[in-house]
């Protein structure tokens, strides 16, 4: 069964350096490389890879990035019938500083993402009758993720909402329309109100926003594992453990794996395995999409590393 995105498409421009520089200060980095990015690229291409039918709804802008943005999504299997060019603005650019720990710092300029709105709204509409899932960030415009999360609960179609960029609030009309919310802990801190850094915390930030009204939330700890709660089960899965090189884009790939397992009807303690291994293999890897893991490496690394 087919998943859907709405969501931005960036270029990303990455550095890597010794460290991340404080305010003010100039380092000297080791190298500089291209990669298509964009959180809802990032998903897409993350299940793209996993072998699930995928199509993306969103935007690019009218200079040469558009082009090379369509094409790679195309080449990882994405469908792009529904990716509008905005020949009124460039498109979304993300500025991304990585030291050799693997942490990073990001600046996104929206570009055409910022101007993703209701007609946008109604050619995603008219794809979602019969689709599993629709994926959806916070790289456009809150009223625009809104209006697609009401337009996927009419449809019945699970709604999963990554809420990055971190926000200090979301409307409160949001929350009841998402099945499942992915905070990693910056993001959940933000949205709960308090610090969230290990299993306890997460627990209590889980249940805040159950009270919020989202049906299930996952909140992603990076190397200390992963707790998820619904109304009716709560579970904490340690997260793997590899070599980090990047982790751009591992909260991408946690929600394409996360996707992907529930498009294949497995349940979801499995599902939050799948993104746990898809998140940890894509930090191993430097860039956004060239980290997605494929098929092939991604069930090699369930079998060697998942008892049965």
């Amino acid at each position: 069964m087919s998943i859907l995105v709405f969501g931005s498409i960036n270029m990303d421009l990455v550095a890597t350096a010794p460290r991340l520089p404080t305010a003010g200060e100039t380092l000297l980095g080791h190298d500089f490389f291209q990669a298509s990015g964009g959180k809802g690229a990032n998903q897409a291409v993350a299940v793209a890879k996993l072998g699930i039918n995928i199509e993306i709804v969103g935007r690019v802008g009218k200079q040469s990035f558009s082009e090379e943005l369509i094409s790679y999504l195309q080449a990882a299997g994405v469908k792009t019938d529904n990716v509008f060019i905005d020949e009124t603005v460039s498109s979304g650019v993300a500025i991304i500083n990585v030291d050799d720990a693997g942490e990073n710092q990001i600046v996104v300029i929206p570009g055409a993402n910022g101007r993703v709105n209701g007609e946008d709204v109604k050619r995603l509409s008219r794809l979602l009758p019969g689709k599993k899932a629709l994926l959806l960030q916070l790289e456009i415009p809150i009223s625009s993720a809104i209006a697609a999360a009401e337009a996927a609960q009419k449809a019945q179609v699970k709604v999963i909402l990554d809420p990055a960029p971190a926000q200090k609030e979301l409307p409160k009309e949001l929350y009841p329309l998402v099945d499942i919310l992915t905070p990693n802990q910056v993001e959940a801190a933000q949205l709960v109100g308090f610090t969230v850094n290990g299993e306890d915390s997460a627990k209590k930030a889980a249940e805040v926003l159950l009270q919020k009204g989202v049906k299930c939330a996952v909140v992603k700890l990076g190397a200390k594992g992963v707790y998820c709660a619904t109304a009716t089960e709560s579970f904490f899965t340690p997260a793997f453990s590899v070599k980090t090189v990047d982790t751009t884009a591992a909260g991408d790939a946690f929600n394409g794996g996360l996707a992907a397992a529930l498009s294949e009807g497995l349940s979801l303690r499995q599902a939050v395995v799948w993104g746990s291994a898809a998140g940890a293999l894509a930090a191993t890897k430097s860039g956004a999409q060239p980290s997605l893991p494929d098929r092939d490496a991604f069930d090699k690394f369930l079998q060697e590393n998942v008892s049965c």
